[in-house]
């Protein structure tokens, strides 16, 4: 009853912006032309979104910031808007934050920590950050709030049932995105609500960086770490968006700590295939001595070899002009869906090149054309059924925060020019992890091009004995039945209708009644329109689009 009760209130919330968007395509839902809207229309209703959005919980705060990098989601203004959500959750009380603690570490809280700060410095939607001192040390606790769990997991479940409704209603690459995002939340935010995993995300950091001074992470004391409960190393700094005049004297300078940032990165999403997963202002901290201080590691991504090598093989597709590499790399990837064809995405693949090589060639043009052109490529992947890659969209997020924190240091910061100055200084390594190395890539040309001499004779010698044979994909048949079926379907409806109207004629004639023959009118001309208007998937079975997802809650 909870749950039915929680998907009205949010289907009510979210129902008129639904409506909105699709009176953008048709002024009557189904029919006539797009509405009209006046300047500053969209701008307005994104920011009435993110409110909406804000009152309706942590979970969907936190899901709302996800899709701020989703550009093959959410178009332009509501991209920007929903960028802006922040959690702005007051505190727990103390006393219930304290009954944790001591449930979770089995004492009394002054037996466990020396002091203990009971006003937390950092409060999110999940959890919250106290000081406290531990064997003369400045200990951070960060402690998951209590019943957080079932709040989530009620509003993960109607976010999943809203999400099934909107896929059956209109089955295209946004709501299959839209779909992904859903799922992927809802294993992200459980591995959030584990502290355990948390610590050990970042004792893995801490061991890839062990050598690099110029990137750290808080050290996690173990023997105090549970479910609900971590206690960590205090590290002072700055948060990377509040340096001020100490960016501006040049300590340290804004190109160089850019350029730890994005190398930073780089090294975790091409080199150790271990990606920081919340890259945002607030988890990224700039010590006394310069070092980047990063925070906050509940949230990771695994980026595997294989995609690695195929996030470099697009990378140099896109950079050689290569159209049917970047398309194959995007297959790889997953960016296309199998049923869409090579010929239908070769103009977006076209439009992405395009893009790229016009800024590599302008590249002395300034931040406004570094802007202009992350425009482009967004509104490409929204335009075109193209879903972007989970691993991208981290990247992208961390390529915006770069972005942003660069320019608000310096006017005409290029974050273009510092991602080509650390790519170059990573080039060999890079390379080699991602076993793209000059002797690999020779084998990896000379296997294809083998392959494919083997393959040219096989289909003549196969020809010349009459032996050749051209097989159907079991898609490509399931679409003709598929466009079959609806054809039937519309032809039966047209029948039904003709002889709905015969027929009250007939009656009318017979029994003098005009309300009969208005009624068989009428009748016959819904199935008409039916006919003529309604879009063809909703005359298929809905549940073939939607198989899979409504089956899958989340518990904690």
């Amino acid at each position: 009853m909870r749950r039915i009760a929680r998907f009205a209130w949010v289907l009510l919330r979210l129902l008129p912006f639904l409506i909105a968007f699709l009176r953008d395509r048709r002024r009557w839902i189904v029919v006539g032309r797009p509405a009209r809207r006046g300047p500053g229309h969209h701008e307005r209703r994104a920011a009435r979104l993110v409110g909406t959005i804000a009152a309706l919980g942590p979970a969907f705060i936190k899901l709302g910031q996800m899709f701020a990098s989703r550009a093959d989601i959410l178009p332009e203004p509501y991209l920007s808007a929903v960028g802006t959500l922040r959690d702005q959750v007051p505190p727990a009380s103390p006393d219930a934050v304290v009954r944790v603690i001591e449930q979770e570490l089995g004492g009394r809280l002054p037996d466990l920590f020396e002091s203990f700060d009971r006003e937390p410095i950092a409060a999110a939607s999940l959890g919250q950050v106290h000081r406290a001192r531990l064997d003369g040390r400045d200990v951070a606790v960060k402690v998951l709030r209590p019943r957080v769990e079932q709040r989530v997991a009620l509003d993960v479940d109607t976010a999943f049932r809203i999400v099934f409704w909107l896929n059956v209603l209109f089955p295209n690459h946004h709501m299959r995105a839209l779909a992904n995002v859903i799922r992927e939340f809802s294993v992200k935010v459980r591995e959030e609500m584990d502290l355990r995993v948390e610590a050990e995300n970042t004792r893995r950091f801490r061991r890839a960086f062990a050598r690099d001074r110029a990137v750290r992470a808080p050290r996690v004391f173990d023997d105090m770490t549970t479910r609900h409960v971590m206690v960590m190393q205090y590290m002072e700094g700055i948060r990377i968006d509040r340096l001020g005049d100490r960016v501006r004297r040049g300590r340290p300078s804004a190109s160089l700590l850019m350029e730890r940032l994005s190398s930073a990165y780089l090294r975790m999403m091409m080199m150790d295939g271990f990606l920081h997963a919340d890259p945002h202002p607030g988890n990224l901290l700039v010590a006394e001595d310069g070092s980047l201080v990063v925070l906050d590691w509940g949230a990771v991504i695994e980026v595997p070899r294989w995609t690695r090598q195929s996030l470099l093989g697009l990378s140099m597709a896109v950079v050689r002009e290569d159209i049917d590499g970047a398309i194959g790399a995007m297959y790889r990837l997953g960016m296309i869906g199998p049923e869409v064809s090579r010929g239908e995405i070769r103009e977006a693949a076209a439009e992405i090149v395009r893009v790229v090589e016009g800024a590599r060639k302008n590249g002395q043009a300034g931040r406004r054309r570094v802007q202009e052109s992350v425009r482009e490529v967004l509104d490409t992947f929204y335009t075109w059924p193209l879903m972007l890659p989970r691993e991208l969209v981290y990247l992208f997020r961390t390529l915006v925060l770069l972005e942003g924190i660069g320019a608000a240091y310096d006017a005409r910061f290029d974050s273009f020019a510092v991602f080509r100055r650390v790519v170059g200084a990573h080039r060999g390594e890079i390379l080699r992890t991602a076993g793209r190395e000059p002797v690999a890539i020779a084998k990896d040309v000379w296997s294809e091009t083998s392959g494919l001499v083997r393959s040219a004779r096989e289909l003549l010698v196969r020809a010349e004995r009459e032996n050749l044979r051209v097989r159907v994909h079991p898609r490509d048949i399931q679409g003709i039945e598929r466009s079959l079926t609806l054809l039937g379907r519309r032809l039966l409806l047209s029948i039904f209708a003709a002889s709905t109207a015969v027929i009250s004629a007939i009656i009318y004639i017979s029994l003098d009644n005009v309300w009969v023959l208005a009624a068989g009118l009428l009748a016959a001309l819904v199935l008409f329109l039916v006919v003529l208007v309604v879009p063809a998937h909703l005359l298929d079975n809905p549940l073939r689009h939607a198989r899979g997802l409504g089956s899958r809650r989340w518990q904690p």
